[in-house]
């Protein structure tokens, strides 16, 4: 009686739950694993700005230079205001 059959399925590892899952925390777990994301993102853009160096200054502004730790001694004219300015 009732209920339908058993569906034959192989058996599979899957890195998403496998067939016809519905994890109750997945909510969750994606918190958790785009935290941990954010958090290794922010590891490797403070390690970035201390190494950054630029031994021939560019023609022009360079975006990371705004928080490049070595910038003013990589390229003097981000000292003067009418440089930075642009």
């Amino acid at each position: 009686m009732g209920g339908g059959g058993w569906y034959h399925v192989p058996k599979v590892w899957s890195p998403a739950g496998g067939w016809w899952v519905q994890a109750p925390n997945w909510k969750a777990n994606t918190a958790i694993a785009g935290a941990c994301i954010v958090a290794a993102m922010a590891c490797t853009f403070t390690v970035s700005i201390g190494k950054e160096r630029r031994p021939i200054a560019p023609a022009w502004r360079i975006p990371s230079q705004s928080w490049c730790v070595h910038a003013e001694e990589d390229d003097p004219r981000l000292l003067d205001p009418k440089f930075r300015d642009n």
